[in-house]
This record gives C-alpha cells, sequence and structure tokens, in this order.
C-alpha cells in the first residue's frame, strides 16, 4: 500500500489511477532490459486501455523478456566435497582412492565401495588370499568435534598397520603415513595420508608439485631421508633434507665462489653405475631437496646387525659391488668420504642382492670444511690422514678404500675395529696408528685371504694402501675364489641389456 503510495505521488497531476498503476508495474521490469525498451514500454503503458473494473490486462502488468539457452559450460557445477584422506596405491592392480564418504568397504565382494575386481589383481597369487570383506575404514567424531580415522579388520587371513596385524573384528586408528598390508605383513597395499594433518605445507610449493611427501627412512648428522611419490607415477623415491642452517652453508658458499651446489647436482646427476644411487631431481630452497631413488631392502648397517655378521660368501657379494662403485666414483674424480654400512643400500631383503651407493659429493653439497667438522664427530670410519690433516684436506682417495676397509672388517667379524669400549686409547689414537682390535676366535672363521685383504686396505700409510684397482685384483675376489652370476637389478643406461656381473663365492 505504501509503495503504491509512494509511485503515485511521482506520477505527473492529472494522470488516471489506473494508469498510474500501470506505470507502477513497468517499472518493476529487469534492471538489465536496455532504455529504449524501458521507454517503449511506458509510453505504450500510458496509452493502454483498461477495464470497467479498473484493473490492467496481463498484458500490461506482467514484463517480458527473452529467454536465452545457457551452456552447458557456462552451468554452475555442484562443489565437490573435499576429501578427508587419500590412500595411495602400492601395487598395479589397485588404484588411488580419495575418502570423501565417511565409511568404505574394501574386498573381493562386487558390494564393497572399493573392489578388488582389476584383471591383473586377479591373475596374482595373493588374489585368492583376499576376503570377500577384507577391510573397512570409517572415521568418527572424536573429541574437540574432530574426526578419527579407523581401519578395521574383517579378512581370514590378516589385515596389518605397519608390520602390526589388526586382528578379524578389531579396530585401529590409522595415523597420517600409516602403511596397510593384506594377508601377509610385507604385502604392503596402500599407504594412508590423513590430508587433515596439512603437513605437506612445511614443504616448498615446486617440491610438493612433484611429489607427496611420506615418513621418515632415516636421519643422520648430514640430513633427514623422507619416502615420497611421484605424482605423475606413484613411484617411490627417497628425498633427501639437508638443512643450510645446519651447516652455515650461505656463508661457505660465499667465502667460496666455487661452491656453486646446482651445477655440482647436475654433474651427479649424470652419474651412472649400477652400485650407484641415482639422483633423479634436486630442489634449492630454504634447505636442500635432494631426490634419490629409493632401495627397498635398507641399509648395509641393519643387515649385518640383525644377523650379527655376514657369511664370508655374502661380504664377497656385496664387497665387490663397492669396490665397483668407488672406483667409478674416483674414476669420476669424486671421493666419497663418508663410506660407512648406513650408505650402503641393499635392493631387496633378499641374501644374493645388488647393492648401491649413497651420500657420495656431499662436499660439493656441503662444503669441504663443513662436511669434514661433521664427520669428525664419530670418526669410526675414517682414514689417518683425515684426522690428522683436518682443515688442510691433505688427503685423496685413499681415504675411501680405508674405509672399505672397516666396513669389510665389520661385515665378517660383526664388530667395528676401532671402538672406545673397554680401552683406555682414544679412538682418535687407535685410527691414527692402526691399531685395530682383533679377536683371535672370530676371526677363526674366516678365511686367509679375506683377512689378508682388510690388512692391505687398513695400512696407515695412504700410499702403501690398497686401492679400488689392487682390492680387485687381490685373491680373495678372483675367479678362483668366485664364480660370474648376474644379480637382479639393472644399469640406468642406454643399453636396457645391461645388467652387473657381481662375485658369488662358490662354498
Amino acid at each position: 500500500m505504501s509503495r503504491e503510495t509512494n509511485v503515485e505521488r511521482q506520477q505527473p497531476r492529472g494522470s488516471a489511477s489506473p494508469q498510474s498503476q500501470g506505470g507502477f508495474s513497468q517499472s518493476q521490469g529487469p534492471s538489465s532490459q536496455p532504455h529504449s525498451s524501458s521507454s517503449q514500454s511506458q509510453g505504450t503503458s500510458s496509452q493502454s486501455s483498461h477495464s470497467s473494473s479498473g484493473t490492467l490486462s496481463s498484458l500490461d502488468t506482467v514484463s517480458t523478456q527473452e529467454l536465452y539457452s545457457i551452456p552447458e559450460d557456462q552451468e554452475p557445477e555442484e562443489p565437490v566435497p573435499a576429501p578427508w584422506a587419500r590412500l595411495w596405491a602400492l601395487q598395479d592392480g589397485f588404484s588411488n582412492l580419495d575418502c570423501i564418504n565417511d565409511s568404505y568397504w574394501f574386498g573381493r565382494d562386487r558390494n564393497c565401495e572399493y573392489c578388488f575386481d582389476e584383471p591383473l589383481l586377479k591373475s596374482t597369487d595373493k588374489y585368492r588370499t583376499y576376503s570377500k570383506k577384507h577391510f573397512r575404514i570409517f572415521r568418527e567424531m572424536g573429541p574437540k568435534n574432530s574426526y578419527i580415522a579407523y581401519i578395521e579388520d574383517h579378512s581370514g587371513n590378516g589385515t596389518f598397520v605397519n608390520r602390526e596385524l589388526v586382528g578379524k573384528g578389531r579396530r585401529l586408528p590409522l595415523s597420517n603415513n600409516s602403511e596397510i598390508a593384506l594377508s601377509v605383513w610385507s604385502n604392503k597395499v596402500f599407504v594412508f595420508f590423513d590430508l587433515t594433518v596439512d603437513d605437506q605445507s612445511v614443504y616448498p610449493k615446486e617440491l610438493r608439485d612433484e611429489y607427496i611427501m611420506s615418513k621418515t627412512l632415516g636421519s643422520g648428522a648430514c640430513g633427514e631421508v623422507k619416502l615420497a611419490f611421484e605424482r605423475k607415477t606413484c613411484k617411490k623415491v627417497a628425498i633427501k633434507i639437508i638443512s643450510k642452517g645446519k651447516f652455515a652453508i650461505g656463508s661457505e658458499r660465499e667465502a667460496d665462489p666455487a661452491l656453486d651446489v646446482e651445477t655440482e647436482i647436475e654433474i651427479l646427476k649424470k652419474l651412472n653405475h649400477p652400485c650407484i644411487i641415482k639422483i633423479k631431481d634436486f630442489f634449492d630452497a630454504e634447505d636442500y631437496y635432494i631426490v634419490l631413488e629409493l632401495m627397498e631392502g635398507g641399509e648395509l648397517f641393519d643387515r649385518v646387525v640383525g644377523h650379527k655378521r655376514l657369511k664370508e660368501a655374502t661380504c664377497k657379494l656385496y664387497f665387490y659391488q663397492m669396490l665397483l662403485a668407488v672406483q667409478y666414483l674416483h674414476e669420476n674424480g669424486i671421493i666419497h668420504r663418508d663410506l660407512k654400512p648406513e650408505n650402503v643400500l641393499l635392493s631387496s631383503p633378499k641374501e644374493d642382492c645388488l647393492i648401491k651407493i649413497t651420500d657420495f659429493g656431499q662436499s660439493k653439497i656441503l662444503g669441504e670444511t663443513s662436511l669434514m667438522r661433521t664427520l669428525c664427530g664419530t670418526p669410526t670410519y675414517l682414514a689417518p690422514e683425515v684426522l690428522n690433516s683436518f682443515g688442510t684436506a691433505g688427503y685423496n682417495r685413499a681415504v675411501d678404500c680405508w674405509s672399505l676397509g672397516v666396513i669389510l672388517f665389520i661385515c665378517l667379524s660383526g664388530y667395528p675395529p676401532f671402538s672406545e669400549h673397554k680401552t683406555q686409547v682414544s679412538l682418535k689414537d687407535q685410527i691414527t696408528s692402526g691399531k685395530y682390535n682383533f679377536i683371535p676366535e672370530v676371526w677363526a672363521e674366516v678365511s686367509e685371504k679375506a683377512l689378508d685383504l682388510v690388512k692391505k686396505l687398513l695400512i696407515v700409510d695412504p700410499k702403501a694402501r690398497f686401492t679400488t684397482e689392487e682390492a680387485l685384483r687381490h685373491p680373495w675376489l678372483q675367479p678362483s675364489t668366485s664364480r660370474k652370476r648376474l644379480l637382479e637389478g639393472e644399469a640406468e643406461s642406454a643399453d636396457p641389456t645391461k645388467r652387473l656381473a657381481v662375485c658369488a663365492a662358490v662354498s
């Protein structure tokens, strides 16, 4: 009523009320209507006749406009709910899953939200070990209005989370980066990523664009190593993170203009040997991120600790490969400087496997002073000349041969040659004098030829110490005591058929 009154007050004096109403009706048309049409409509309104009852016809009261069809690509899309978790498939035949619903069943049953029905999966030996309803992943509301993710086992052969059996009818909470295995603990099928935990944001964007970061594989004086997944291929890689601040890399680089890390990394990326870890990528951000190929068999250190000591035949198999790798590094002008069992990686849990050397070229990344300061904190594997000439860099590739001798000693005996355990002699004095701890009853089980090679490598004088070439010619590694065989693993080279022949001892 008030609006009509207001509009009437705006009409010219002497206008009929119905015409005023008609003017009001036309004024309510779409604001997007062209001005010319508006004025024309107003003219029509003022001339329109009205019924005897004083009301306008429907043509006068309803504004009209032409209707257009809206292209499909301009239709507003329904918002897609954000996933709360992601399952990253680790095997062929399984696919990734973004969890949007609150519950998902997994199994061979077609009624499962995630059905094990891929032909490639059905052709595997493990397929029949999976239950029709093997497990369920779901989330429930927890304290402080936050969700908790769970896995529930419904299988006959078991569901495992980080090697722990869940147990039929039982549930376990799932944490970020949990590994899910089916039927046996080693049959890892998924990695669970909790997307509500935004720990990915701590990494540089350029790194996150290429890789999904996962759990910590290990850490040491020179950095931390993370498991990661290539976004495009789903392949697992290892990413080493080196803190610039910890090593004062920035100031050292300014002091040494020749220390161009990116250039050095490019040189290291070109190295190609079956027994050397391949550097795949490099990111220079607040810290250094070095992307490496992943070795599933773990470190030689853990292998030795787990077995107390290695069989001599196994030692020969691994050591021959180490010599080939270090020889290749030396031929390319690289001194490793940090050879130790933790930096020798194994391709598989099998005893006969390919080994690869990692963490080479760190002096090119950290700088000579920073690296040696770090290594001298734990000098078990350092050569005497390194300890005697710290700060003067008065040593050469012979330092690696000493470290190889220490590694061989540990593999054959199960204990280190130099230790401060049960002795008053400092570690440095033991090393610089070459006085290693020899336990006759332990070494009684080792061949004279193997012991002789150890002695030739642990000579204090670097000029008299065996080189990699001399070690490779030593009788312990000759065909008379070993045979050639092909091991799993290929060289990443132009020739895909090239495989490494290594020595396996004949008992």
